[in-house]
């Protein structure tokens, strides 16, 4: 048994208000070996001796007032392991694994729960008996004058409770005459409470997809796993259009089926409209969906309506995995290597790792789907951490789309300058004609100005890292991981061409230059511009759908999995952008993009086409997106990360600071690296920077990073640990932002 001091940081009101304000409490011998953050505890409360409840958040051995003055925790409370308590171990594991204030994990968990007006709607009754109504209905059929009186009786008579809205615009019924009628004792006015839905599906006819035999063959083996107690996470690495949501729809129906709820990740709000509809068709009003452009009421009453079991299934990005279901069976990921499941804001927590937590937590299973899985994903599943199945076949064998590569510098030695290169825009001219549809995309993910040589492709990169250097204003490329700075080339190193320089296109000029070629053409731009507004997304899918236009332009929120079956041909503009980013996963990053991006084509009866636009025609990751070879890409990818140690061989540990004060910010971070080289006793880490961030300064605040490489996860975790410490006690770091982020 510890001897020493435990104390609890505990919570008495799980509310948004109050999350700031804790209580700390004396933890007695007997629980010293039991109790967890979560747990809910009887406490004594104020200066009386009134017991209530709250929640442990933290546990720790420094106490936060007079140890003397301290009260201590009456006792656990038993079977008190409520939704709220799980949300609170997930938090406390979020905080504990990537690094931030109990608080801010908190409040990224638990519920919105802002004070906010609630809806309500008014309802018309009768107050008296219907005989009674009767006789006042045939004393309004001899007067002129009570015709509207008469029309909303009669309306109460046939309905028995009348919504008060429809009265009034509908009916035509004036505010005063039912107000009279009220205070007449003739009629009632009640209010209900009314959950705004995000969710506005009206007539939609329910349907089952059949499941071909390789679907129901791997829901059969998926289900007989989890009824054998096999809780493993399960990756589905499904070629795109192989038919990979029908699997979900058929799980989620068993597990519905057996009273419980699910949740499905998907990674981008434009694809809401479209996925939502698809499992609508299939569910109806059991679903609904959270994403950050709903209002705080909207957001509000999902939560509320999880909690009260109103809904079965949550669709939505990232935070919709916090919701709050009290029977959570199910938790799928869809498309789980995109990058925006990492969360960029502290705590910096990975969704997929979170999702694996709350599956733990919840004991529940996780289902995991892609075309093309992150190499963390896949490479755990070739270890037999998850389990794992392949879809190699479109939905009824449907063939792969044909793709044709341009290599640019080509292009640029026969004279053409243009965006669009000749095969491109013949086979644009051909689909305008049989009146199928188009889509461009232009690969600008992670753009962030690297130099490369238009005639020969060659990029301008790190001699340490074998990331390309950033351009900045001052003339200079430097390397965001070790801080390697060069001054910018006016010719190319490689060739001697003056055709050096950054990317400068953007969809707003392709939108240009699509019109003045095709001027015939209707053409759709979607990007962050054209999708400011609340139904910015959905309006734009819905039009293309609709065969309202015959081109959509577009950065990645095109690509991702969007159902289009008369789009027969897809252009990729710029295959090289994120294959240059200065990021150790840009090679991954490119291949699943180019990946998805093809996919899009020819997913109807109709073979599709596509177009790769490349500098680098012979690089393994254009050539394997080509090929949809996932498994070619893998074998060579996760070589190159064994040799340069990066996750998933090692982890990646990085430690971001920010400052408006430059001088401090580069003291402060150089003594985090002499701290980490110190308390590395065992010499296991190796330590790069620090190094200014890709973009170095935002807002004033100036920003650098540290990367630590180990092997072994629990060995990082402990020097987090003394890290944290370490900054906590120190006061040079109070103007100093420090977060933390854990690349697994």
């Amino acid at each position: 048994m510890n001897n020493q001091n435990l104390f609890a940081d505990i919570i008495v009101d799980i509310t948004n208000e109050n999350l700031d304000k804790t209580f700390q409490y004396i933890v007695p011998d007997s629980m010293k070996e039991i109790l967890q953050p979560g747990m809910q505890v009887k406490v004594p409360f104020g200066k009386g001796t009134r017991t209530i409840r709250g929640y442990v958040i933290q546990i720790t051995e420094y106490p936060a007032i007079e140890v003397e003055r301290m009260k201590e925790i009456e006792a656990i409370v038993e079977q008190g392991n409520s939704i709220e308590s799980r949300l609170i171990s997930l938090a406390a594991w979020i905080r504990e694994q990537y690094g931030a204030t109990m608080i801010q994990a908190l409040k990224t968990v638990l519920p919105v729960k802002e004070k906010m007006k609630q809806k309500e709607e008014r309802w018309i009754s009768l107050a008296i008996t219907k005989e009674e109504a009767e006789e006042y209905r045939s004393s309004y059929q001899k007067k002129q004058r009570s015709a509207s009186r008469l029309r909303l009786l009669e309306a109460v008579l046939v309905e028995e409770e009348l919504s008060y809205s429809l009265a009034v615009h509908k009916l035509n019924i004036s505010s005063p005459i039912i107000k009279s009628m009220e205070e007449q004792g003739i009629l009632q006015i009640s209010t209900k409470r009314v959950y705004r839905n995000p969710i506005k599906e009206d007539g939609v006819e329910r349907k089952k997809d059949i499941l071909t035999p390789l679907q129901q063959e791997i829901a059969d083996a998926i289900w007989e796993g989890w009824q054998n107690e096999d809780y493993r996470p399960t990756l589905i690495r499904g070629v795109t259009g192989s038919g990979k949501t029908q699997v979900y729809m058929e799980l989620m129906e068993r597990v519905i089926t057996n009273g419980q709820q699910v949740i499905l990740l998907i990674p981008e709000i434009a694809l809401t409209y479209q996925t939502v509809l698809r499992f609508y068709h299939r569910f109806g009003d059991i679903i609904s969906v959270l994403h950050s452009k709903l209002s705080l009421g909207e957001r509000s009453d999902q939560f509320e309506r999880a909690m009260k079991g109103e809904i079965q299934i949550m669709i939505g990005p990232r935070s919709a995995l916090f919701t709050p279901f009290r029977n959570l069976g199910l938790i799928i990921m869809d498309e789980e290597h995109e990058s925006s499941y990492q969360s960029e804001t502290v705590p910096c927590y990975h969704a997929r790792e979170t999702a694996v937590q709350r599956g733990v937590l919840e004991q529940c299973p996780v289902v995991l789907g892609s075309a093309t899985p992150s190499l963390d994903a896949y490479y755990r599943a070739k270890r037999g951490a998850y389990r794992l199945y392949e879809m190699d076949a479109r939905f009824e064998n449907r063939e792969l789309p044909s793709v044709i590569t341009v290599d640019l510098r080509e292009e640029l030695k026969l004279g053409n300058r243009s965006i669009l290169s000749r095969v491109l825009q013949e086979k644009m001219e051909e689909r305008l004609r049989k009146k199928e549809q188009i889509m461009l995309f232009l690969n600008r993910r992670g753009y962030a100005g690297f130099i490369s040589c238009r005639s020969c492709g060659n990029v301008i990169k790190c001699p340490h890292c074998d990331v390309s250097l950033s351009q900045h204003n001052n003339g200079r490329l430097v390397c965001h991981y070790c801080g390697y700075e060069v001054r910018q080339p006016e010719k190319c190193p490689e060739c001697g061409s003056g055709y050096i320089g950054g990317f400068r296109a953007g969809t707003q000029q392709i939108e240009e230059i699509v019109k003045k070629r095709f001027p015939e053409a209707r053409v759709l731009r979607m990007d962050l511009d054209t999708t400011k507004t609340k139904d910015g997304h959905a309006q734009i899918l819905s039009a293309f759908a609709n065969q309202e236009a015959d081109i959509l332009i577009g950065t990645q929120m095109i690509v991702k999995g969007h159902d289009f079956p008369n789009v027969t041909l897809v252009g990729v503009l710029a295959a090289d952008l994120s294959l240059n980013i200065s990021d150790y996963r840009a090679g991954e990053r490119t291949f699943q993009l180019l990946t998805q991006a093809v996919g899009r084509a020819g997913r109807g009866e109709i073979p599709g086409e596509a177009v790769i636009q490349t500098y680098q025609p012979e690089h393994y990751c254009i050539q394997s997106s080509i090929e949809q070879d996932y498994l070619r890409f893998y074998e060579e990818e996760i070589s190159y990360r064994q040799l340069a140690s990066y996750p998933p061989a090692a982890h990646l540990f990085a430690v971001h600071g920010s400052s408006m004060d430059e001088k401090l910010l580069e003291m402060g971070m150089e003594y985090i690296a002499r701290f980490l080289k110190k308390i590395d006793t065992e010499k296991r880490l190796r330590i790069i920077g620090p190094a200014n961030e890709s973009v170095a300064k935002i807002a004033d605040m100036y920003r650098k990073v540290i990367y630590v490489k180990q092997e072994d996860v629990s060995y990082l975790l402990r020097m987090k640990k003394q890290l944290e410490r370490y900054i906590e006690i120190n006061s040079g770091f109070k103007n100093i932002k420090i977060q933390f982020q854990m690349n697994e």
